[in-house]
Order: C-alpha cells, then structure tokens, then sequence
C-alpha cells in the first residue's frame, strides 16, 4: 500500500513539472493590501452574516419623482441614495459604527463608537481594479451634499496616482505596527515591498516633485484612502443583470461591520390590492449582506439597523426631506 501511495505520488509530481504556465502575475500595491486585510480578517474575525431582503419598487418610483421634481440641483443615482439611506440605519443603530480592540491571549477587549461616519466604499477604478475608498462623514451631508462629494471623488482619482498614495498609507501602517512592537513583521513588510521581483515602484525625480505640486484639494490622499469606520460594497453596480448575491464578505479590522448592496432583481412578491387581499405582483428586491464582528456585537444589535431600512423602503417619501 505504501509503495503504491509512493508511485502515485511521483506520477503526480511529474504531471506537475510538465504544466506550463500561461502568466505570472506577481501583486501590485492594492493587491497586496486587499490580500493582508482578507487574510488578517478571516485569521482573527468570526464573522456572522444576514442577508437582508426588501423589497425596494415604491423606493425606486420615488427616486424617478425626486430626479423629475426639480427639487435637487444634481440628478440623484440609486446608489448614492441607497448609501445615504445606510448612513440614517447607522443613525439608528450606532453601536454598529466602531472598532474593536482585543486581546485573545488576556481575553480582554474593547470596542470604540464613534460619532461621525466614515464609509470606505468600493470603487471601480479607470483602470478596471477595484479599491476601498473612505467618504467622509457622509451621516452629515444631505442628499444633495453627498451626491456632489461623491463627484468631487470622482474627480480626484483622474488626477491621484493610486500607487503613490497606497504605498503612504501602506507605509504608514507600517510604522504603526513598529510603534507597538510589531517589529519583525514591520521589517519583513518593508523588505517585500522594496526589494526583488516583488518591489513596489513608486515615483521618484521629478515626476514626484510635479505630482505632490498638485494640490490636495484636487487628488486623493492617505486620508481618503486610509480605513473609514465602517465598509459599504457595492457589489451590485458591477453584477447588474446578474443573478445571485453575496453570502459572505470580509470584514477589515479593526471595524465590526460591512454591509454589501446587491444587484436589483425582478421577483415575484406578495402585495395587498384595495380590497385588502394578498396578490402576487413583480417587484423589485434588493440584496442587502449586513456582516458583523461576533466578538463586539450581537444580532440584536443589528435589528435596529434593519428595521430603519425597512422604514425607509417602505416610506420612502421621506427622502424628499434628506
């Protein structure tokens, strides 16, 4: 039995040898940090997951009154209001917008609220790569407000070399890990993305002198890359059309929660005509995957966050006062 458990073992070895590779792809910067977040999250958060499921048609008509009324100077996108409509669920459930810090070897923890909120939300970049960028304090800013700052944004990635500003928050996480002792794997960090085939090539000379000479208003930088409070992914803007929605997605420490917006499909639902009877009708659901970090928070917690929204898909003419 061994012997044929040896044989086998140096015919597969052989096949191996024989594959040949089409490409090579070594990690460029937001790869290497998309990949140290996924794996720091799934290492050290036990993530739970609900998917939230409204049905979303009376919010989408209101959306086409609010863009035909005239009431707003700048044309309203369904996503920009769905972010806001999270921005009012964290209102009502603040316990979700925060941080944690824990000690698995003393046991001892602590999570941190905070009052304004900060989302990083996924961004398809021109290149067709994807990113994490934080839009801050959108709990704040009206519908108005916010639509226009996620234009700013917009605007800015044009005019941001993304490397550059990846490496400097990359950098300076760095040194905070070095600061709280971290200090072989701050070396090893420094090592990777400096040195050999994996080197991460930023600007130098006077290509650099003339990018930083850009002012701050008109790029991005550290801080609107660096973590937000909490993670919104808009996973549906790039799945549109397709069936099917996201179970699962990462947390990135030190937040406690993510929400995921999924792709707009037809559905068969239940409604109630004028004579009060149940019909089924199409309508219109929306995907909604709310994970949380079960050390710091219980789904009791999330409960208030849900029921805001339902409140808001349900009445949605309340967005006419955002």
């Amino acid at each position: 039995m061994i012997i044929l458990l040896y044989k086998r073992k140096k015919i597969i070895k052989r096949r191996l040898l024989k594959m040949k590779a089409t490409k090579v792809t070594h990690f460029g910067i937001a790869r290497k940090i998309v990949a140290n977040m996924t794996a720091e999250s799934w290492e050290t958060i036990p993530h739970i997951s609900y998917i939230y499921e409204p049905e979303v048609s009376d919010f989408l008509n209101v959306v086409k009154e609010l863009n035909a009324s005239g009431k707003f100077p700048v044309k309203i996108t369904v996503n920009t209001i769905v972010l806001k409509a999270l921005a009012e669920a964290f209102k009502a459930a603040p316990q979700l917008n925060a941080h944690i810090k824990f000690n698995r070897k003393l046991v001892r923890g602590e999570v941190t609220q905070w009052d304004e909120i900060h989302a990083g939300m996924t961004w398809i970049l021109p290149n067709g790569e994807m990113m994490t960028i934080n839009l801050h304090d959108i709990g704040n800013k009206s519908l108005v407000e916010l639509t226009e700052y996620i234009a700013d944004v917009s605007r800015k990635i044009g005019n941001t070399d993304l490397t550059e500003v990846m490496f400097s928050v990359s950098f300076n996480d760095t040194i905070e890990k070095l600061k709280r002792g971290h200090i072989l794997q701050a070396i090893l960090r420094l090592f990777g993305a400096k040195t050999g085939k994996h080197k991460i090539k930023t600007l130098s000379g006077q290509a650099k002198k003339d990018y930083y000479a850009i002012p701050e208003s008109d790029r991005l930088t550290a801080a609107d890359i660096k973590q937000g409070t909490v993670t919104v992914s808009n996973i549906g803007s790039v799945t549109r059309g397709i069936p099917g929605r996201v179970a699962l997605l990462s947390i990135i420490p030190p937040q406690i929660f993510v929400a995921c917006i999924g792709s707009i499909m037809k559905k068969p639902v239940v409604k109630q005509d004028e004579n009060g009877n149940d019909v089924i009708v199409i309508g219109n659901e929306m995907p909604i995957d709310l994970v949380f970090d079960h050390r710091a928070v219980d789904f009791g917690d999330l409960v208030p966050f849900i029921q805001r929204l339902e409140d808001i898909f349900k009445n949605p003419e309340q967005m006419y006062n955002w």
